[in-house]
């Protein structure tokens, strides 16, 4: 009888530029896109290797969605836990990965964006 080796505690996420950010898989799964990624039993090449390259983002988003994933597993039992702060200029690109990434942003960002527009 084989047994599955348990995966890598930690898992490398690869930005387009060549930056590379090594974090808690526990963190990175914070993210229902690289969840599934790594997971096993999707056949992904990224659940062998335990490494994601993302075409689409630099290094600069890149970097900040993996603060974001540490943060966000950090304070995922706490209470009135204060927003994490971005830079103005990063915005539109950090939304745009949150979406892609399937981490939740976007869909509460939106009912914020247009509760006030009611």
């Amino acid at each position: 009888m084989s047994t599955r080796p348990s995966p890598p505690e930690f898992v490398t996420l690869a930005s387009n530029d060549g930056f590379e950010f090594i974090i808690p898989r526990t963190a990175a799964c914070v993210s229902g896109t690289i969840r599934r990624m790594l997971d096993p039993a999707s056949n992904f090449s990224e659940a062998v290797t335990g490494r994601c390259v993302f075409e689409d983002m630099n290094g600069v988003v890149l970097e900040k969605v993996c603060e974001y994933f540490l943060y966000s597993h950090r304070n995922k039992d706490q209470n009135n836990v204060p927003d994490m702060e971005f830079p103005l200029e990063l915005c539109l690109e950090l939304l745009i990965a949150a979406d892609y990434l399937d981490t939740g942003i976007s869909r509460r960002y939106q009912a914020f964006y247009t509760r006030d527009k009611e």
